[in-house]
């Protein structure tokens, strides 16, 4: 049977899903990363944390849907890129996943005894689940610009080499570091915009803008110096020869080769894309110019807006590479060579196109109802509360 849409659209329309649930849920979870990393510094009473805590203990299940929404389209649309990313920075999602444990058993702990230790150990508790996953993805998006030592031999299998397996701490170089803390900054000031956002009015919410500032010129600098170190570093790789972009999904088939400044090529060759970048810098800007003005949700969406820009960039800036190889020109995953079977990228865009507006329906309707500031006085009354 003849599908609807060609093979090259379908991988195209995937890799834009891909896009989609990565930066959805930087942008819905993000901001309770960045509250949670910025807690013990923002909030400095029992009662101010347990306020800016509740700003985010009711939604962030929910957010999770977006994280396991993304990985499991890369399990099943990018089945190389899954095998070959998530054995070889193992660790590092090992490390995430035992931070993000933290969150669950922190809200639901915290106050469970009135202490001034064991309540003050969960908050650091806390800030560790939101601080190392965020440091962590920014890591693993530096590693994926600068390449990862793999190789796959003629019957596709994966052998690793270095330091990618090696240990942890080989994932930290000057770039990936860098791009960690320009995570950390991103999403930090998200958090910031939320608090704002969701808290009483008073010193706290001021406290939160003054960071959120401090952030948001932290995002500014770095995101700058990133692209300025892709500009003239020895950072890049690009495709060479003809790779058909409707043919089999062999890695092998692709000659991928490192070249000093290559991915920013596509901005010559589609200038549109120039818009992604653009969008990180203004969306920062729209964000400091809300918080400086206590305008609350142009603030958040000036935020979203500039987690849109820095991720569309990073993902324009590579396509259609994926993940390059160091190790071997022809081993590098591409849009073109590393996705599912036509039929089986097509029944899942069926399945999408009838499940993700369910989902984006049910996710708004719990945000209208969830609508509005917490108040500290209030911790004193609703049960509900953390």
């Amino acid at each position: 049977m003849e599908l609807p849409l060609d093979y090259m659209t379908l991988r195209v329309i995937w890799w834009l899903l891909m896009g989609v649930l990565l930066i959805g849920f930087a942008i819905m979870d993000g901001y309770a990363l960045g509250t949670l990393a910025s807690l013990p510094f923002v909030a400095r009473t029992d009662d101010e944390r347990r306020a800016v805590i509740n700003t985010v203990s009711a939604t962030w299940e929910g957010n999770q849907v977006w994280l396991i929404l993304g990985g499991g389209a890369i399990f099943a649309a990018w089945p190389f890129v899954y095998a070959v990313s998530f054995s070889g920075f193992y660790l590092a999602m090992f490390l995430v996943l035992s931070a993000l444990i933290l969150r669950p058993v922190g809200f639901k702990y915290r106050s469970k005894k009135p202490g001034k230790a064991w309540r003050r150990n969960w908050d650091w508790a806390l800030f560790v689940g939101g601080f190392v996953p965020a440091l962590v993805f920014g890591v693993a998006v530096g590693n994926v610009l600068q390449g990862a030592p793999f190789s796959l031999d003629s019957d596709l299998r994966i052998t690793y080499h270095d330091q990618f397996l090696g240990g942890l701490l080989g994932l930290f170089s000057p770039f990936t570091l860098l791009c960690g803390l320009a995570s950390v900054a991103m999403l930090l000031l998200q958090g910031a915009t939320w608090v704002s956002l969701k808290i009483e009015k008073g010193e706290l919410r001021d406290r939160a803008i003054r960071y959120g500032i401090f952030a948001g010129i932290a995002v500014i600098v770095l995101y700058a110096l990133g692209g300025l170190y892709l500009a003239v570093g020895d950072l890049g790789f690009k495709v060479v020869g003809d790779v058909a972009a409707d043919g089999p999904s062999n890695p092998r088939n692709a000659e991928v080769v490192r070249e000093a400044g290559a991915w920013l090529l596509n901005y010559g060759q589609y200038p549109w894309m120039i818009a992604a970048p653009v969008l990180g810098f203004v969306g920062t800007a729209l964000a400091l110019l809300g918080l400086k003005t206590k305008a609350d949700p142009w603030a958040f969406i000036g935020s979203s807006v500039a987690v849109l820009g820095i991720i569309g960039s990073v993902g324009l800036s590579m396509f259609p590479v994926i993940l390059p190889s160091t190790v071997d020109v022809h081993s590098s995953l591409l849009v073109w060579n590393a996705s599912s079977s036509h039929s089986t990228l097509f029944t899942m865009l069926v399945v999408t196109v009838v499940f993700l507006p369910i989902v984006l329906l049910y996710t708004a309707w719990v945000y209208k109802v969830l609508f509005g500031r917490i108040e500290v006085k209030a911790l004193k009354t609703n049960p509900d509360l953390y």
